[in-house]
C-alpha cells in the first residue's frame, strides 16, 4: 500500500550561468517532484521540470499534495502495488470529474506527469528491474544522442562554432542549434557557419520555440535546403495546427514538436493533418510515462518516429528509447544530471543504458538539501 506522497520544489543552476533560446532566459531549472512511499519503504520519485518560478511552482506542489495525493492514498484501493499498474492509476487521475473541470492540461497534467512517472519508478523498483526493461526491451538497441546545449542563443557565432567542435571531438554525431533570433538572417549566418565547421556527416537539427509565423518559418525552411537539416523544432506557436500543417506542405523541412503539448489526445491532432514528422512528447508535461506511451503509440501508427523531447529528462527517456523500436534519437541537456544518482550518460555519441531498478529519477541527498526551495 501507499504510505506517504511528498511533493518537493528544487531549484537548480544550469549549464554555465545563463542560457537563452528565442522565448526564454533563465539561471535556474524548476524541478517540482514528488516522492511516493509504499508500506514496504521503498520510494518512487516523479517530476516535472518548470523555469524555477517559485509561484507557479507551489501551485504544481499543492495540487499534488491536495488533489492527488488522496485519490492515491484514500480507500484502500492500492491494497497491492501489483493490482494497480501505473497507467491503469493514470487513467483513473487523469478522468477525475472534478480534476476535468479545472482542466485537462496545464497545471493539473504538470502535476499528473510527476505522480504518474513516481508511480512507474515505484513499480519498477518493486520488481528489481530498469523500466525499459519492464516495458519489454532487450537492452541491444542503439540510442543516438543529440547535443542542445552547445546551441543556446545566448552564445556567440564563434562561441556556438566552437561549441560545437567540442562536441564532435566529445564523440557526439548529432547536434541541435537554437534560431528564432530577432533577425531572421543571423539564424540563416549561424546555420551555415556550423554546417561549414562540422562538415556533411554531422546531423544538425535546429528549433526556435515557436517563434515564428508562417511566412517566416517558410523563409527559414528555403534559406537552409542546401544545409540537410534534420528538423525545424517547433517553428510556430504551439497550439497552431493549421499553420504547422501549411508548412509541412509547402517546404521540403522536417517539422518536430511536441514538448508543449499536454495530451496524446492533443498530439495525435498534428500526427493526422500531417503538421509533425519527428513526434516529441515529453515525459514532464504530457502526463508522465503514461501519456509518452500513448502518444508515442500514435506515432508509431502511421510510420513516423518519435524522438521525445528530452531536456532535464533525458535518465527517463532514454528508458522509454531503448524499449520503444521507432525512437532512436534522444536529446541530451546535462543541465540537472548532477542531482540525480543515476543520469543519463553519454558516450562517443551513444547513450548509455541504464542498468539499476526504476526510471532514474531518484535524487542525490545532496541535491534535495542544496537545491530545495520552499
Amino acid at each position: 500500500m501507499i504510505r506517504s506522497v511528498e511533493p518537493f520544489i528544487l531549484h537548480i543552476p544550469v549549464t554555465g550561468s545563463r542560457i537563452a533560446d528565442s522565448t526564454h532566459s533563465i539561471s535556474h531549472w524548476g524541478v517540482v517532484g514528488v516522492a511516493i512511499t509504499d508500506d514496504a519503504g521503498r520510494i518512487g520519485y516523479g517530476f516535472t521540470g518548470t523555469h524555477a518560478h517559485l509561484p507557479s511552482d507551489r501551485i504544481i506542489a499543492d495540487s499534488i499534495a491536495t488533489l492527488y495525493a488522496p485519490l492515491i492514498t484514500a480507500g484502500g484501493e492500492l491494497a497491492a502495488l501489483s493490482e494497480a499498474h501505473p497507467t491503469a492509476m493514470y487513467r483513473r487521475l487523469f478522468r477525475f470529474p472534478p480534476l476535468q473541470w479545472i482542466g485537462r492540461a496545464g497545471i493539473s497534467q504538470l502535476a499528473l506527469s510527476a505522480v504518474d512517472t513516481a508511480l512507474w519508478d515505484l513499480y519498477a523498483k518493486t520488481r528489481g528491474v530498469p523500466l525499459w526493461r519492464l516495458l519489454g526491451g532487450t537492452g541491444d538497441r542503439t540510442i543516438t544522442a543529440y547535443n542542445t546545449d552547445i546551441g543556446w542563443l545566448s552564445f556567440t557565432e564563434d562561441q556556438l562554432v566552437n561549441n560545437a567542435l567540442r562536441a564532435i571531438d566529445d564523440g557526439f554525431r548529432a547536434i541541435k542549434l537554437k534560431v528564432g533570433s530577432p533577425d531572421l538572417v543571423d539564424d540563416i549566418n549561424r546555420c551555415r557557419a556550423v554546417r561549414r565547421a562540422v562538415g556533411d556527416s554531422v546531423l544538425i537539427a535546429t528549433d526556435a520555440n515557436g517563434r515564428w509565423d508562417l511566412p517566416t518559418a517558410q523563409r527559414f525552411a528555403r534559406a537552409v535546403e542546401d544545409l540537410d537539416v534534420l528538423w525545424i523544432e517547433e517553428p510556430l506557436w504551439h497550439d497552431d495546427v493549421e499553420a504547422h500543417a501549411e508548412l509541412a506542405r509547402t517546404t521540403g523541412l522536417p517539422i518536430a514538436l511536441g514538448e508543449q503539448i499536454y495530451t496524446a489526445e492533443g498530439l495525435s491532432q498534428f500526427i493526422s493533418r500531417r503538421a509533425v514528422h519527428f513526434v516529441q512528447p515529453d515525459t514532464t508535461r504530457i502526463g508522465g510515462i503514461s501519456g509518452f506511451l500513448q502518444a508515442s503509440a500514435h506515432a508509431q501508427a502511421v510510420g513516423l518516429p518519435v524522438a521525445g523531447h528530452a531536456g532535464e529528462m533525458s535518465q527517463v527517456h532514454v528508458h522509454l528509447a531503448e524499449a520503444l523500436p521507432h525512437h532512436t534519437i534522444l536529446e541530451y541537456i546535462p543541465w540537472i544530471a548532477h542531482a540525480f544518482t543515476d543520469p543519463a550518460t553519454v558516450q562517443e555519441g551513444v547513450f548509455r543504458l541504464p542498468s539499476g531498478p526504476g526510471v532514474g529519477t531518484t535524487p542525490t541527498a545532496e541535491a534535495m538539501t542544496a537545491y530545495r526551495v520552499g
